[in-house]
């Protein structure tokens, strides 16, 4: 078996232990075919004769039913057919991510329009922006101008984003959070 295989099988098997063959120590087991049809209550030996003529495996699949249930299948396709499940399941999980855009207070209107760009940009890919505007030395005595940049971007983004922190002044730098909107 590939390597790759087997490291997913051993991640899979971390999280649900399956009990197959000699490992089930249960005296009797209500077995399920492979075809889903009940073949009755049988004692356990005899449950993994009947999988190894067909040259599959007993799974013990629900240990705490009274009697245990035990189905007769293919246990590595059934592992493999898993591992795929939870790969596809993984490709469909969106990560958002908090992008952030720097500003200054003395910001040029053509850069002012660049990073709006960047930020409308960073909304539609789904991913949070934080907007920080840094003072520097005494700038910091005109935290108004600060507050006049941000309350401007969020109007600029206002079609595609929703301000989710509100301008907050920390140390030399404010900052506010934007989302992207739900549709």
């Amino acid at each position: 078996m590939p390597a790759f295989f087997l490291r997913e099988v051993e991640s899979i098997e971390k999280e649900q232990i399956f009990l197959k063959n000699e490992q089930i120590r249960l005296p009797k087991v209500r077995v399920v075919g492979q075809d889903g049809k009940q073949l009755g209550v049988m004692p356990t030996y005899k449950a993994i004769e009947l999988a190894r003529k067909e040259g599959l495996d007993l799974v013990l699949v629900s240990p705490n039913s009274d009697p245990p249930v035990a189905k007769i299948m293919d246990f590595g396709k059934y592992m493999y057919q898993l591992a795929k499940k939870q790969k596809e399941a993984k490709k469909k999980q969106k990560v958002q991510e908090i992008k952030q855009m720097k500003f200054r207070v003395k910001i040029d209107e053509h850069d002012y329009q660049t990073k709006v760009r960047h930020i409308r940009r960073f909304l539609e890919e789904g991913n949070k922006v934080k907007v920080t505007v840094m003072f520097r030395g005494r700038e910091i005595t005109f935290s108004e101008k600060g507050e006049e940049i941000l309350k401007r971007i969020a109007q600029d983004v206002s079609d595609i984003g929703v301000v989710e922190v509100e301008p907050k002044l920390e140390g030399k730098d404010m900052w506010m959070q934007i989302k992207p909107k739900e549709e």
